[in-house]
Order: C-alpha cells, then structure tokens, then sequence
C-alpha cells in the first residue's frame, strides 16, 4: 500500500513539473483540431506559451532563476532550429507571422520546456547529485554534444563516441531524489535513458499534431525513426548537464554567503 501511494505521489510530482510541455502539447492538438482567427496557427502557439510563461512566473511556479535557464534553453534551441531546418532535417510546413528564416520562434519554447521540466523536478523532488564530475570534464563534454549536431554534417558524425564517453565519465554518478520524504536513488546514466526516450514518445506526438514534420512525413504521418532516441539522448544529457552546473554554481554562491553572514554580524555589533 505504501509502494503505491509513494507511486502515485511521484507521478503527482512530476504530472506537476510537466505542466509547461503539457500546455505546449494540448495548445499543439487543440489549435490543429479548431482553426483560431485572425493569425496562423504558430503565431497562436507562439502567444500561448509567451502567456504560460508568464503566467508560471506570476503564479510562483516558476522563479525567476528558472526563467533564466529556460530563456538559455529558449535560444539554445531557436539556434539549432534555424540550423537544422536550413539544412533540410525537418520543416514547419504552415505559414506565420513569427517565423524567421523558416522556423517559428514558438519551437523554441519546446526546447525551453524541456529546461522547465527538469527546473521543477530539481526542486520538487529536492535532486541531489553524487560523485559529479569536475566541470572541467562536464562543460566541454555539453559543449561537444551540442555542437556535434551542426558539426556532423560537414564531418562525422561522433554521437556514438560521445554517448561512450557520457557513460564513461557518469559511470559512478548517481541521482538521489526524495518522494514524500523518502529518499531514492538512481544511476544518472539510467535517469538519460528514460527522459529521452519519454521525449522521443513527445515528439511522436508533437509531429502526428504538425508541430513540425520530417521529409518522411511529408505524404503521410509516420512513427519517428526510432534512431531520433540517441539524438534526444544526447540533448537531454546537455540540458542536464546545464541545468545541473548552474545548480551548482547557484548553490554554491548560496553557501558562501551564508558563511560571510555570521562574519558581517560580528562586525556590526
């Protein structure tokens, strides 16, 4: 009975840290299935999540230094967008006011709810990490995944080599996190694997609605290559591995000035 409370409280909490891609998913099924007036449909999409975020933010779902990294997140992944779609992998077929060079600035904020689930994961389930690497090691390791998706169409493609090294360097990391004050842990390899792969069933769901569409979707919807898991592998080990490091950083700061209080304290009296 306890298994199953615990379960269903886990589930609560992250059904609560999903809520920005969920409205980004039911915007993309809703404005599909009724036709809005006035403006094309990915400029609707675009007012929608612009109006989620801030309605987060005002609510208190979301605090500003969440919104600084989901904003990273925001142009981290315009950056790739615009890339990507100049080179033909995929294409935003319908037409907008807000599109730039072919993408709509609202995909962006598909790559920053990625970012936001992960933010208020962080800090619902109280994630701690064990045995980091050093950011010597894990900042060029993010920087390097990142860039092999633009690199790999001029040279080869080191996906492979990197996911090797990713194990490597995170083969005795671990994620401990607590659900309704018990704490847990698991391999921060593992921890990839399955957001990953649960944003390889997303984007299945997001192309069936016409978020965008593949070259081998233009005559008729088809499953994702099941290959796109490793891609969003590595972009969701980036995005750990970012949100990871400014929690740390953030932590850190936090703890110096904790340490300098007692001294300015001392001081005054």
């Amino acid at each position: 009975m306890r298994a199953l409370k615990q379960l269903v409280f886990f589930g609560w909490q992250q059904a609560l840290s999903c809520l920005f891609p969920v409205v980004i998913f039911a915007s993309l099924a809703i404005t599909q299935i009724v036709p809005l007036p006035i403006l094309p449909r990915y400029d609707w999409l675009l007012m929608i999540c612009l109006f989620m975020q801030w309605a987060m933010l005002r609510s208190g779902l979301e605090t500003r230094d969440e919104l600084k990294v989901i904003t990273l997140f925001h142009v981290i992944g315009l950056a790739l967008e615009l890339f990507k779609v100049h080179m033909g992998s995929w294409s935003y077929p319908e037409e907008a006011y807000s599109k730039v060079f072919g993408v709509p600035l609202y995909s962006g904020f598909m790559y920053a709810s990625v970012a936001s689930y992960l933010c208020q994961a962080w800090r619902r389930l109280h994630v701690r990490l064990v045995k980091w690497p050093s950011s010597l090691v894990v900042v060029p390791l993010a920087a390097a995944i990142y860039l092999n998706f633009f690199t790999h169409h001029y040279w080869i493609d080191v996906r492979w080599w990197l996911s090797g090294l990713v194990i490597f360097v995170f083969w005795q990391a671990w994620v401990i996190y607590e659900v309704n004050g018990t704490r847990y842990r698991m391999p921060l390899a593992l921890s990839f694997v399955l957001i990953g792969f649960f944003i390889w069933v997303a984007e299945n769901i997001a192309t069936y609605f016409g978020a965008w569409e593949y070259p081998y979707q233009r005559d008729a919807w088809s499953l994702v290559h099941l290959g796109k898991v490793s891609s969003w592998l590595l972009l969701v080990i980036v995005s750990f591995l970012i949100v990871a490091t400014l929690k740390r950083v953030k932590g850190e700061s936090t703890t110096k000035s904790r340490t300098r209080m007692p001294t300015l304290d001392r001081k005054s009296s």
